[in-house]
């Protein structure tokens, strides 16, 4: 029998983020220098038998409901479908937030391998504009990829886009928009200080409720509410779908977290802005039990604060970009 995996101030963990590469197609300027990042060596990586043992002993010792895979971008992890559907077995609530850009031939084969939702990364809609945050000309690939996924039978399929201040906040009506006439939930998502280059201020920052404000203003909105998910959500009143906003920074969602992350190199993180981080890797490659993994797991967690801290005196920014922790 599963036993709930709680941390010191009573949030049971249910939500397991893996990220199955730190390599990416794109160079968002927001979360990679200019000149890339350095990329693990192929033998740091986990692999895929590896991530199936820690995901099976979060789902079967702790009860974990929800596992979404991350990267980097995960479609460049070559033969993910296996991955999928090994991951597919557990019976969890599998998810992949991904750039979109290799959906229009992947969606139908991860969706025949067990992948069941899909959130796509798309921060601008305008072609180059996009091209200059990713510094990639691919916008209509990535649209043709939100269509393939739509079309493949994964459900919902949700847009993350983050807002900037000055950079792309003129186009959330327009995101509103095509939303509504793609039938895709659009989540907003507040611009955190996880950038490469640690340029973060809070001035770049565009609030969650602006945002609620100027689509309410164009389209009315009805508020749903928040509730074990980081985003607030708002349904249209004229029945057009709903929206989303993750204001991490405004409202954080702390109190009710219930995510954990694995990296790539097999690093395990209680807090996306967490300084600390297990080795479970060292553990999974010296032999250990399941035993010592679940001793492990439950430390980490143990040690989680009680919140992120932005904004504040303590806040230290962590030392790994968002491309390189996993969302």
């Amino acid at each position: 029998m599963a036993v709930e995996l709680t941390d010191a101030f009573g949030r049971v963990h249910r939500d397991l983020r893996i990220s199955v590469t730190d390599r990416c197609s794109f160079r968002c300027t927001y979360c990679m220098p200019e000149d890339g990042l350095p990329w693990l060596p192929r033998e740091q990586v986990l692999t895929f038998e590896e991530i199936e043992r820690v995901a099976r002993l979060c789902v079967e010792r702790f009860g974990f409901r929800s596992i979404r895979l991350t990267g980097g971008e995960p479609t460049v992890r070559a033969s993910l479908p296996t991955l999928v559907r090994q991951l597919a077995a557990l019976d969890v609530d599998l998810s992949m937030t991904t750039n979109g850009a290799t959906l229009g031939v992947l969606a139908p084969a991860l969706k025949a391998a067990g992948l069941r939702r899909v959130n796509v990364s798309c921060d601008s809609l305008r072609r180059d504009r996009f091209a200059a945050l990713t510094r990639r000309d691919a916008l209509p690939a990535v649209l043709d990829g939100i269509e393939a996924a739509l079309e493949a039978g994964l459900s919902p399929v949700k847009v993350n886009v983050v807002c900037i201040e000055g950079i792309n906040d003129d186009e959330v009506v327009d995101f509103a928009r095509f939303g509504r006439a793609r039938g895709v939930e659009v989540r907003f998502i507040e611009f955190m200080p996880l950038d490469a280059d640690h340029a973060w201020e809070r001035g770049s920052v565009v609030p969650g409720e602006r945002i609620v404000a100027t689509i309410d203003a164009a389209f009315p909105l009805r508020p749903e509410g928040r509730g074990s998910e980081p985003a607030e959500t708002w349904a249209y009143v004229d029945g057009g779908g709903r929206v989303g906003v993750v204001p991490s920074v405004t409202a954080p969602f702390c109190s009710r977290c219930d995510r954990v992350r694995l990296t790539a190199d097999g690093r395990l993180r209680n807090c996306l802005f967490s300084v600390e981080e297990t080795d479970l890797r060292a553990l999974l490659r010296d032999g250990a039990g399941d035993d010592d993994l679940a001793d492990a797991v439950r430390r980490c967690v143990a040690d989680k604060a009680a919140g992120h801290g932005i904004g504040t005196a303590t806040f230290v920014a962590p030392p790994r970009s968002m491309s390189q922790i996993g969302g």
